[in-house]
């Protein structure tokens, strides 16, 4: 076999392969042999059809057609190896010539990673948030600890703001109430804003018994958009108790003894999430900056292909299951879908490129990964899947997917070599000293997010949270 490289683009090639046809002897055979096991030929048995009668009764066309694409994967795969480029998706295959008992010969075209030069990353300096925890983020955490131990008691008096109350609703349109317009024994806590526009004014100062009636534009259910008449009956009104700050509260709602000891751990606590925080955002800001730096061709192909991929995957999966649909989300995020589209894109754009620059360092790098830094990657990402460890273990085999994690887990070291290179200082101008475990941990979540897009899931569960708010009222 003879075959040469041809460079249409830094990211496409073709190639071009002849193959000397005894080569094609072992694909032949298996043709004749599959064609024997399909066919009923009048006086030969099952399978022991001669060759010859094969070629009469169904033509040496049929028999070449099959030899040849059994053959071509082959081929092509020494035609790749040997010129030592690496394909990207399904290569264009054209056969340009096949003289029977002479020649075979075709071209393929197919992307390919493009080479990259990794740029000299030991300037890069970046800004980080300062971790400073202050005595109102202590309070705010334990005053978030009291509220989850609130208690709830009935009153006979007006309802006013903090109040939980208990209404019944019913929605009208043009006078007529809407099948999906009503709704009994929904809670309330007034003033949360998490009900229909106007209900906090309409319940405010009503005592069990009371109703009053007010206009709103209805935000869900058949007559979304549209302004309605609603009558809100109040039913039974609850006065919220929060538990005092004090020692027996520490005791009831942790494992402390005293309310300082309880402040000192939530400090503790804050402190290590913000550092964690910083970590990765110090892992974003490098890889931005590294971005900037290089020059990565993307394969246009390639690119489609994310971008499709992209948003099939936030159409399908995870707007799927909050129960949104493409035009509901952007309506959510007062986006336009060309607007959209052309963050997609860039998202893609990024996250091919960060591929691409993170896999060649890994390789100029001889970085290894593992087993111990793959088990703790696995178990990071089956607790975020909400799979057991076995489970996402299990999965990950039975798709072929431990190459994919082994990635995973490089390029985030990769990474991290990059941020242990790179200057990073906080807003008070003191240089930050990143952990290693910090380091790791972040930089792979960091590429996950990006080459995932895992960016556009957190906008879901933005728009899935404003949706929220639409929970408990009137299909209205």
């Amino acid at each position: 076999m003879k075959s040469a490289v041809e460079t249409l683009n830094p990211t496409r090639v073709r190639l071009t392969v002849e193959v000397p046809f005894e080569e094609l002897k072992a694909s032949l055979d298996a043709a004749y042999k599959k064609i024997n096991q399909q066919v009923t030929v009048k006086g030969f048995r099952k399978g022991k059809v001669p060759a010859r009668v094969i070629d009469q009764r169904f033509g040496r066309g049929a028999v070449l057609e099959e030899a040849v694409n059994d053959a071509l994967p082959k081929f092509y795969t020494e035609a790749v190896n040997e010129a030592e480029v690496n394909p990207l998706g399904q290569p264009e295959v054209d056969i340009t010539e096949l003289k029977d008992g002479e020649l075979l010969a075709f071209t393929a075209e197919v992307d390919i990673r493009p080479v990259i030069e990794i740029p000299d990353y030991s300037g890069i300096e970046v800004t980080v948030d300062a971790v400073e925890v202050t005595d109102e983020d202590v309070e705010k955490s334990v005053e978030q600890l009291r509220e989850r131990f609130a208690s709830t008691n009935p009153v006979e008096r007006a309802a006013a703001e903090g109040d939980v109350v208990t209404v019944d609703l019913e929605a009208k349109v043009d006078g007529e109430v809407l099948a999906d317009g009503k709704a009994d024994g929904v809670q309330y806590t007034i003033g949360s804003g998490e009900l229909l526009d106007g209900i906090d004014e309409a319940v405010t100062g009503l005592e069990a018994g009371g109703e009053a009636t007010f206009t709103s534009t209805l935000k869900g259910g058949s007559a979304e958009g549209k302004e309605a008449e609603v009558t809100v009956k109040v039913t039974a009104v609850a006065a919220r108790e929060l538990p005092e700050l004090d020692d027996d509260f520490a005791q009831m709602a942790s494992e402390f003894d005293t309310l300082e000891e309880l402040k000192a751990d939530s400090r503790k606590r804050l402190a290590n999430m913000k550092q964690y925080d910083q970590a990765t955002q110090a892992q974003e800001r490098v890889l931005d900056e590294l971005l900037k730096l290089a020059e990565v061709p993307i394969p246009e192909k390639l690119l489609e292909d994310e971008v499709r991929t992209r948003k099939h995957n936030l159409e399908h999966h995870q707007l799927g299951q909050m129960g949104l649909d493409l035009a509901k989300y952007l309506e959510i995020q007062g986006k336009s879908e060309e607007e959209f589209d052309a963050e997609t894109r860039e998202q893609a754009v990024k996250g091919i490129k960060t591929q691409f620059i993170l896999d060649e360092l890994v390789s100029t790098e001889k970085l290894n990964v593992n087993q111990e830094e793959l088990t703790e990657h696995l178990m990071r990402r089956a607790a975020s899947s909400g799979m057991s460890p076995d489970q996402f273990a299990q999965a990950v085999v039975e798709n072929n997917q431990v190459p994919v994690l082994v990635g995973e887990v490089a390029r985030g070291k990769a990474l991290a070599v990059v941020v242990e290179a790179a200057k990073v200082l906080d807003t008070n101008g003191e240089v930050v000293d990143l952990e290693d475990e910090e380091e790791t941990e972040a930089a792979a979540e960091t590429v996950e997010a990006v080459v995932e897009g895992e960016g556009e899931g957190a906008d879901a569960e933005q728009a899935e949270e404003k949706q929220a708010e639409k929970a408990d009222k009137p299909e209205a």
